[in-house]
């Protein structure tokens, strides 16, 4: 295994900001900024054993600074919306940023995906990994309790895991998860129409038309959002339905089967021209789905490639959205004395 730090660049207010390689002895790599946590990329091997870059993202720090749409980054307090910008906790309101729409979307203003982690870089059994660590001061972005926060890379022999920790010293909530851009092409193909997505999902959460869950628990069955058997991702993308109206395409959360806890399959990717597979597994109960929307002419990426609308797609294991206000939804309430703990595990094999 190899680990290497380098510079990567230095924020307006003059911090200096590393870039970590992490390269496992089969040749998997992933380099990893400290700024917002961000996977900068991944390299995996196709059906030939050519080596290629899986995750979307930019050649400098400036970028990401200056207009990331959260490629590759860690994202918390809070990933995913929360309705109108407030939610009850033990019978006081909290106030939050509205930064989409009506809506409170990944942390804030400033979430953790714009925040310095500080970072440690080792070797264990089973590969590098990067520990980055944050502590979330009581009342940043509006959330109660100082958050001391976790989240461990490691990569291994065919795989990128995550391992999320946190704990608190006030009530609060807690949703974290990364928000990588995918295409396991590597670039073959410019978008992920043409890629088939399994999802391990009989429900999803349908949504009003700010994206946020109407508190129903909907069957797949005979709607676009059937995953169940692998389908092409742009198969049904753009069908008269309103879910996929409200989305501009898919932007849902889908109910993982399996006990929530368990490490289980969450959904796979499956790229026909290289024959990259990409599964992705979590102990959390859901999955957002994200097909890269609402990006307009497409965003200049790494080594100058154009990257259109639907040029990748996000699996963002997590919580469901706005469940501090979804009694009814798993609770993302986290109390002092408690602690909480997530695992997902993005796994590369060919075929």
């Amino acid at each position: 295994m190899l680990i290497k730090k380098q510079p990567f660049g230095t924020l307006p207010g003059g911090v200096d900001v590393a870039i970590y390689t992490l390269t496992s002895d089969s040749g998997v790599s992933a380099r990893i900024t400290p700024y917002g946590g961000i996977v900068v990329s991944l390299e995996v091997p196709d059906r030939d054993g050519v080596f290629g870059d899986v995750v979307l993202g930019f050649d400098t720090l400036d970028e990401y600074v200056d207009h990331n749409p959260f490629f590759g980054a860690l994202v918390g307090r809070y990933g995913n919306r929360i309705a109108g910008g407030r939610f009850e906790l033990d019978d006081e309101t909290v106030a939050l940023a509205k930064n989409n729409g009506p809506n409170h979307l990944h942390g804030g203003l400033k979430g953790f995906d714009k925040v310095v982690w500080d970072a440690v870089a080792m070797e264990t059994a089973e590969g590098p990994s990067l520990v980055l660590a944050y502590t979330a001061a009581d009342g940043e972005e509006g959330y109660p309790g100082a958050l001391e926060v976790t989240v461990v890379y490691t990569v291994t022999e065919d795989a990128l895991r995550i391992d999320y920790c946190a704990t608190t010293d006030k009530a609060t909530v807690v949703n974290l998860t990364n928000h990588s851009y995918f295409n396991v092409s590597a670039g073959a193909s410019p978008t992920v129409l043409a890629q088939e997505l399994m999802l391990a999902a009989d429900a999803f959460a349908p949504t009003d038309a700010t994206m946020i869950p109407t508190g129903e628990i909907r069957s797949v069955a005979g709607t676009p959002m059937d995953f169940r058997t692998p389908v092409a991702i742009g198969a049904r993308i753009d069908v008269d339905d309103e879910q996929i109206q409200n989305g501009g395409g898919y932007d849902h959360n889908w109910v993982v089967n399996g006990a929530f806890g368990d490490l289980r399959l969450a959904g796979r990717v499956t790229d026909p021209v290289t024959g990259r597979v990409m599964d992705v597994l979590t102990t959390e109960p859901g999955v957002q789905v994200y097909t890269m929307n609402q990006v307009g002419r497409g965003v200049l990426g790494k080594r100058g490639a154009l990257y259109p609308r639907r040029g990748a797609i996000c699996l963002e294991t997590q919580h469901f959205p706005d469940s501090p206000n979804k009694p009814a939804f798993p609770s993302t309430v986290l109390r002092p004395g408690e602690e909480y703990r997530s695992t997902t595990v993005y796994r590369f094999t060919a075929v």
